[in-house]
């Protein structure tokens, strides 16, 4: 059996807990950040856990994760 690829994007924006869920950062943290309010921008601050249904597609991309 050949080995894996891992998908370079992926393995740079997500990381796993010791548990095994993944961890991805907030968007739109990047640019245009005057127009957003304070609260967005407050909140949208260190990362959160992925969603179950998207972390099953993202796993896919990271086969030794």
């Amino acid at each position: 059996m050949p080995k894996l690829k891992t998908k370079s994007a992926v393995k740079k924006r997500i990381s796993a807990t010791g548990t095994g869920k993944l961890k991805r950062n907030f968007a739109k943290k990047r640019h245009c950040l005057f127009c957003k309010s304070p609260k967005m921008k407050r909140q949208a601050r260190g990362t959160i856990l992925m969603s179950e249904s998207d972390a099953k597609i993202v796993k896919q991309f990271l086969p030794y994760l």
